[in-house]
């Protein structure tokens, strides 16, 4: 039966090392559930496959995008649908890996069918949120749907955003099309969590900021800065150096901030796969056991 593996955990646990190699042992190519590593103008902060990494196995979603490119997560399940039913001509089973929740979902579970925004209305929102700020567009959503706004997350700007996008665009309330039926997928799904103490993340997080600080982090941070308003720079290790070239903030602060956001982000993802029952955990370094499993389940 056509088989795709899901090998997920949080940021700095290990993924990318133990992707490589089970997907040369699966004879499969690795698809990136990753949704800051489809831009290519910033692979040192969201840590992207090297070079030298793609070449050793072929990758897909990394650097097909740019920032000013509008993705989604239902675009993405689209992508990814579309993809695997071609691969799975020629391969047997399919590896797809990645920190990006709502990727991760888009795939296994399937995204609400929600009707695609028009570049009007997103213009609009965009144009409001950067002239108003978010607190104008949370109070507005409280009113036009008090139901999403009492689960969202209101400090996110883009949950929000595209809320009050698909309330003026169809006259009806973001909910109603939040439906969250999962999908029946034609191929099996696997899941491999990675997980590590706390404390070895936390220092692998802290190491990884600083190795990406030395590979020109700050460089690359101030290249994209003119688009610090874009949402896929709404992300850890950017703005918190945009509030350092703001003048907020020296840098070295920037970079404990970012240090602290990414651990924190990791405790976020860390709380999401918890849900989630059908994972089957396994130490990073421990890949014999990553075989086996699949070779049982396989």
């Amino acid at each position: 039966m056509k088989t795709l593996v899901v090998l997920l955990g949080p940021t700095g646990v290990g993924k990318t090392a133990l992707s490589l190699a089970l997907a040369e042992r699966l004879g499969s190519p690795i698809l990136s559930a990753d949704s800051r590593q489809l831009y290519s103008e910033i692979p040192i902060g969201t840590a992207a496959p090297t070079k030298e990494e793609q070449q050793r196995v072929k990758h897909y979603f990394i650097g097909t995008h740019q920032l000013t490119d509008y993705y989604s997560a239902a675009q993405y399940e689209m992508d990814v649908m579309n993809l695997t039913e071609e691969l799975f001509k020629t391969h047997e089973t399919l590896l797809l890996t990645g920190g990006s929740m709502m990727y991760i979902d888009a795939v296994c579970k399937g995204i609400d069918d929600i009707p695609t925004v028009d570049d009007i209305t997103r213009r609009t929102l965009l144009n409001r949120y950067e002239t108003e700020g978010l607190e104008p567009l949370v109070c507005e959503l409280r009113l036009l749907d008090p139901e999403y706004y009492n689960i969202v997350d209101l400090k996110n700007p883009k949950r929000v955003i595209h809320a009050l996008e698909i309330c003026y665009m169809t006259g009806r309330t973001y909910t109603s099309f939040r439906t969250q039926t999962t999908k029946v997928r034609p191929f099996r799904i696997i899941k491999i969590g990675l997980q590590r103490d706390r404390e070895d993340l936390y220092e692998r997080i802290n190491c990884r900021v600083d190795q990406m600080v030395k590979d020109g982090l700050v460089a690359e941070a101030r290249r994209v800065y003119p688009y610090r308003h874009l949402n896929s720079l709404n992300t850890v290790g950017y703005k918190e150096l945009f509030a350092h070239f703001d003048g907020a903030c020296t840098l070295e602060f920037a970079i404990e901030k970012i240090k602290q956001n990414s651990r924190i982000y990791s405790r976020k993802q860390t709380t999401w796969y918890r849900r989630d029952k059908d994972i089957h955990w396994f130490h990073p370094d421990d890949e014999e056991s990553v075989v086996k499993c699949l070779e049982k389940l396989l």
